[in-house]
């Protein structure tokens, strides 16, 4: 959300957008009379494609008395089906914006819905979608890494399952999470999520250690392969043709921009 923010600043007439599809689409949402080109159309989401739209407006419609609150990694057809838009940084704020009686659909990440459920004490109907990335970390390993490196605070997505929550010293979005790296005073850091965050806390800290949480597979790597799908040739590319680009439809893109809106306003009046 961040960056399609900042991409509304720009006064450039095209925005290209080095990231997955969803993101490239909120920019577009964010920014429909500029350009908005993605290095690789491939590039999805395995969070966002575990919610179909076709099939999660059927799932609204079996719960008409119920408003439904998304998380931002998601298509702009789920956005257009949402009544709010939410941040894994303001996501809690949000849900507790809305009156303890109100009946909520949360999608399409049920592991940081379930988290959202534990802090602020709802019980949201949970849409059960999920990213690959947050869903293959490791107990076992990470419980080793644990008492190799026993000085390590442990820091993890709210995205990650909930028995790797329990263990964390710190669980919070990917900003709050590069803040605290800042902010603590260990010098070493086990990190639950996508491990291109580590760059980012490593520029910030240089003299800290960073020490990515091992995942339950034959490697050794947690990457999103969807972004390690944007490489510096099919950026040098897309700038070169501006191609491929994002479409959308006007009526979809203001439905989609709705919700958007809302978040922003209640984040406004909760001082975000």
């Amino acid at each position: 959300m961040g960056l399609a923010q900042e991409a509304e600043k720009t006064d450039a007439d095209m925005i290209v957008f080095a990231g997955v599809h969803f993101m490239a689409e909120t920019a577009k949402i964010l920014n429909p009379t500029k350009k908005v080109v993605i290095p690789d159309f491939k590039a999805g989401c395995s969070l966002s494609d575990s919610c179909p739209p076709p099939l999660f407006q059927k799932f609204k419609e079996q719960h008409p008395d119920h408003v439904v609150v998304s998380y931002i990694n998601c298509s702009a057809g789920i956005k257009a089906l949402s009544d709010v838009i939410v941040t894994s940084s303001n996501a809690r704020i949000i849900v507790d914006s809305f009156p303890k009686d109100q009946k909520i659909i949360f999608a399409p990440d049920k592991n940081l819905g379930a988290y959202i459920n534990k802090v602020t004490g709802r019980d949201m109907l949970l849409w059960n979608g999920a990213c690959m990335v947050h869903e293959i970390f490791s107990l076992e390993h990470i419980t080793k890494l644990k008492q190799q490196h026993p000085d390590a605070k442990f820091i993890a997505h709210p995205e990650c399952e909930e028995h790797i929550l329990k263990i964390a010293d710190f669980v919070g979005s990917t900003t709050g999470l590069l803040k605290y790296t800042i902010e603590n005073e260990a010098t070493e850091f086990i990190v639950a999520t996508e491990t291109g965050i580590l760059h980012q806390m490593e520029k910030y800290s240089p003299n800290k250690k960073f020490i990515p949480a091992p995942p339950d597979n034959g490697c050794a790597c947690n990457d999103c392969p969807h972004m390690k799908r944007n490489t510096l040739e099919k950026i040098y590319l897309c700038m070169k043709y501006e191609t491929p680009d994002i479409i959308m439809e006007e009526e979809l893109r203001l439905a989609a921009k709705k919700p958007i809106d809302r978040m922003l306003e209640i984040s406004k009046q909760a001082g975000l």
